[in-house]
C-alpha cells in the first residue's frame, strides 16, 4: 500500500467515526433537562465554519465531490448540534428555569 492510499483510507476511516460521533452528542444534548450548558457555541461554531469552508473549497478549488461529501455531512452534524442547543436553552429560558 502506498502513501496516498493509507492517507485516503485513514482520513476516509476517521470521517466515517467523525459522522457517528455526532450522534451521541445530539442524543446527549436532547436528553439534557439543564439547557446544554456543556455546548460552547463558539467551539461548535468553528467546527460548522471549518468544515462549510472546506467543502466551499472542495467544490470550487478541487473539484472534489467526496471531500464535498463528507464536509457538508460534518457541518450538518455541527449545526446539528447548535440548533438543538439553542432550541433546548430557548425552552429553559422560556420555561422561566434559566
Amino acid at each position: 500500500m502506498m502513501m496516498p492510499d493509507i492517507t485516503l483510507a485513514l482520513f476516509s476511516l476517521f470521517n466515517v467515526l467523525r459522522l457517528g460521533s455526532y450522534l451521541p452528542q445530539i442524543a446527549r444534548v436532547a436528553a439534557d433537562t439543564e439547557g446544554a450548558k456543556a455546548i460552547s457555541y463558539s467551539t461548535w461554531s468553528v467546527w460548522i465554519g471549518a468544515n462549510a469552508s472546506t467543502a466551499a473549497y472542495a467544490v470550487v478549488n478541487i473539484t472534489d465531490w467526496g471531500l464535498f461529501a463528507i464536509s457538508t455531512s460534518n457541518t450538518i452534524g455541527c449545526a446539528s448540534v447548535v440548533v438543538l442547543t439553542m432550541w433546548k436553552r430557548r425552552r429553559l429560558v422560556s420555561a422561566g428555569r434559566a
